[in-house]
This record gives C-alpha cells, structure tokens and sequence, in this order.
C-alpha cells in the first residue's frame, strides 16, 4: 500500500512538471543570444568582403557610394524577414568567420562555400546558390589550357581560404598556387604576366572577362568538385536565427528570386547608371580623398599614444626597479618580435572575446599605439642615455631634484637626440598603416581595394596610392627637416 501511494505521488509530480518542462523547451527553441541581440538592436549586422563582383562591389547610384550586388539583395530579403534594419560590415575575406566567431558580425554573406572545414566551426543556411569553377587566362593563352593536366609548372592564383584556392591545389595537376586575399590582386598578377591563370567562380569570371577583353575563360578546362554551394554561414549558437535564415532562402529560391538580384547585379556593373562618362580621377577622387584622411587619422594617433606609452616603457626600463625594467622590457621584446598583423587581429578579436564592443577603426587605432610605443620606447631611452652623465650630476650639484634635472637638462638635449627618429617612426606608422584595412578600416589601401573592384582596374589604383603615400611621407620629412634645422640654429 505505501509503495502504490509512492507510485501515486510521483505520478503527480511528473504530470505537474510536464507543463513546465514543455514551456521551457518550447522557449528556448525560440530564441537565442544571437537572435535576441539582433531584434533588441533592432538591426542585422551582415559581414562581406566586397570585392566580388557580382555577388558584392561597389558602385556609384545617385553620386553616392554604396556596396551592391545579389548577395546584397539576399541580406535585405533576410533583414526584411526579420524585422530589422540591414547594416554591412565590410571585412577581409579571410577575417569574416573570426569576425562571426567572435561576435563582431552575426552572419557572413559574402559568395562563401559551406566545406566541411568551415562546417566544423560554423553553421550553414540551406544552399542559395549552385555555381561552378572557371580558370581565367590571358586571352592570347586560351588555346594553351585544353585540361587540367596542361598546368604543370604554371603559376595559378586563387583567393585565400577558398574553394578555388583548394582546387588549385588538388586538381590543377602540378600546378605552382599562389594565394592572395583579393581578387583584384589576382587580376593584376596575371595580367602583369605574374602568374598564368585564376581558378574563379564561374559569375566573377564572367565579370572579369566581360570588362576586360585582354582576359578569357579557358572554356575546356573543367573540374570534377568544380560545383560550390553557396550559403549563409552563422554561429552555431543560433540556431533560432538559423532557422529563420533558413526560412527566406527558401523563399528566394522557391519564388526564384535569385534571377531578380542577379539581373540587377549586372544592370549596376555594366549599365548606364555605373559606366557614365566620367574621367576616372573625378569618379574615384572622394575614395583617395576619404583613404588619406583615415590614413592619417591612424598615423597621429598611433603616433601620439604611441609617445605617451613609449615614454613611460622608458622611463620603466631605465628604473631602478627590477620589476618594472622585466615588464618593460617583455612588453617590448614581446611586441617588436610580432607582426603587426597579428596584433590587430589580437586587439579585434580578442576584444570581442572579453566582451569589448570595440569598433574597426578604434581597433586599429589602439593596435597601431600599442605596436607603435614599443619602438618609441627604445628610441628615447637611447636619446636619454646619449645625453653626457656628468649633465645630470652637474644639475644634481646645483641643487636640482631628479624630476628638475630630467626636465630641464636632460629633456631638452635628449629631444634634439631622438626627433629625427620619432620623424622617421611616424613615416614608418603612416605606412603600416595600410596593415589595418585586414579589419575593413577605410584607409587608403582598403579605398584603392574598392576602386579596384568597382572600376576592375588592378593597376592603376596602386600607382595612384603610391604618389599620395609619396607626397605624405615627403611632405612629413620636410617639415621635420625644418624643425632640425630650428633646434640647431638654438645650439
């Protein structure tokens, strides 16, 4: 009898907690942080690398610049479905998943594959589109390339961390790869004649040839895994957000949708509203002009921390204090014997792993102070020790402190010591600079990026930017050749 009314109350207790259990899985099936946070910021936040033409470039509508292209269709379609505003993250290619797995962005659309590689880290939506591989090759070379197996010993060009790049590898047969982040880049190594061919997708190809008649598709060559499903990659911590993604790629290609954006796609890159007569500086000038102001943006606040921070390693490696001289000295030691590369992925994407909101151009900034302050550190410690010792015993003896010693004797010699290095590392910070565009800040490479893919001129541009970071460095040297010139005339 006690077992049966055992039997009773735990019976009881189960249909009870039934309701419960059922609301709570039915709530956290529709919800996650990723959706959550893109419904309370009232905005989708779409990551992109748009140099890739059609799926995303830019161009010029109603005399403003804008990213466009199918995959740009796509995001609204989603954001649309959603509720939400649309909002672009322009990045490197191959910094879109860290950017995702971090939490910068909350979905890449950018012309990406869903291999199992990727599959590993992220989540993908149902497939939006089926393309297949093409090889580009000047267009003298056409006949050369029959098969695959004619690239032995070619050089062959592929996007970083790509299908192509992989096919390159496995099925072009003897094939020398060379990799680079953008597609312009490609363009211009090849016809420069630096490399033979470029494995492309079959609507960027296409693209290529049809603005370029110096280039042409190799149209016998062919892959056996040449086919690419493109999709929407996310973070497998929303799979709510999943769902309804995967939701409006039905719909778009159920309603074939697709054939919609792409058609308008082409309408911006080869019709009247993106090939208007105009010379090519009067076009592009606002991106240059928009590059150097980030560019020197960048330069004067790396600089400045940079001196404030590097004043203060200084300071603590010529101390007494053991402690602060090892903390000094790893810090610079640590950050001289890294590329500047990888500190910025560090500042970006570590931040956002801590849980900072830090903005790409606030990255870079604290990147470039950080790097910049390690070597400004050794320079005026090495003008503080060039200064003659008997200056501070005399200050000493006159009756001076150390602080007063320091800033009235030693200071001002030291300055005249170490200004035409603190010239030459501002020079040297308004090039590394250009390092920065990896996270999408707009400064003058990543401009001369966009003016590549948008007017599909991969030489140009560079010449450009090259004359412009001529005329700032030389600019800089003169006016710090002045100031030499000042100090001497006070000795």
């Amino acid at each position: 009898m006690k077992r049966y009314n055992k039997v009773l109350i735990l019976f009881g207790l189960l249909v009870t907690l039934l309701p419960f259990i059922f609301v709570r899985q039915a709530k956290a099936a529709e919800t996650d942080p990723v959706y959550d946070k893109i419904k309370a910021n009232g905005q989708l936040v779409v990551g992109l690398s748009a140099d890739y033409a059609p799926y995303e470039f830019h161009a010029t509508i109603d005399g403003k610049d804008e990213i466009v292209g199918f995959d740009i269709s796509i995001a609204q379609k989603i954001a649309d479905d959603l509720g939400v505003d649309l909002k672009i993250e322009e990045l490197g290619f191959d910094a879109l998943l860290g950017a995702l797995k971090t939490g910068k962005i909350d979905v890449v659309i950018s012309g990406m594959a869903a291999t199992d590689e990727r599959k590993k880290e992220v989540n993908f939506s149902n497939t939006y589109m089926e393309v297949q591989q093409k090889v580009i090759v000047r267009a003298e070379d056409a006949d050369t390339f029959q098969s695959t197996a004619d690239f032995d010993g070619v050089a062959v060009g592929a996007q970083k961390q790509t299908t192509q790049e992989e096919l390159a590898q496995t099925e072009l047969t003897g094939s020398i790869v060379t990799s680079l982040q953008k597609v312009p880049d490609l363009i211009t190594n090849l016809t420069s004649g630096k490399i033979d061919a470029i494995v492309m997708e079959g609507p960027v190809a296409d693209a290529y040839v049809m603005s370029n008649d110096k280039l042409a598709i190799a149209e016998n060559v062919t892959f056996e895994n040449g086919t690419k499903e493109t999709a929407v990659a996310i973070s497998k911590e929303a799979p709510v957000l999943l769902e309804k993604v995967n939701a409006s790629i039905d719909t778009i290609v159920n309603n074939d949708l697709l054939t919609q954006y792409q058609a308008e796609a082409n309408a911006l890159m080869f019709g009247d509203e993106n090939t208007v007569e105009q010379g090519f500086f009067a076009k592009y000038l606002p991106f240059y002009i928009s590059g150097t102001g980030y560019t020197i943006f960048l330069a004067f606040v790396g600089v400045l921390f940079g001196s404030i921070g590097g004043s203060l390693l200084a300071f603590m490696k010529l101390s007494k204090n053991k402690v602060l001289k090892i903390i000094a000295a790893v810090y610079i030691e640590y950050v001289r014997g890294t590329p500047l590369l990888v500190q910025i992925f560090i500042v970006y994407f570590g931040t956002g792993v801590l849980g900072l909101d830090l903005s790409k151009v606030t990255a870079g900034c604290i990147a470039l102070a950080l790097n910049s302050a390690a070597y400004v550190a050794e320079i005026i410690r090495a003008g503080i020790n060039a200064v003659n010792k008997g200056q501070l015993e005399a200050a000493r003896s006159l009756g001076m402190n150390q602080i007063q010693a320091m800033r009235f004797i030693v200071f001002p010699q030291a300055i005249k010591n170490i200004l035409p290095a603190l010239g030459n590392e501002f020079v040297t910070v308004i090039k590394e600079s250009s390092v920065v565009s990896v996270i999408g800040v707009s400064e003058l490479i990543f401009q001369t990026g966009v003016v590549q893919g948008a007017s599909f001129k991969p030489f140009l541009p560079y010449v450009i930017v090259s004359l412009i970071y001529f005329v700032l460095t030389f600019a800089l040297s003169r006016l710090l050749g002045v100031a030499e010139r000042r100090m001497k005339t006070s000795d």
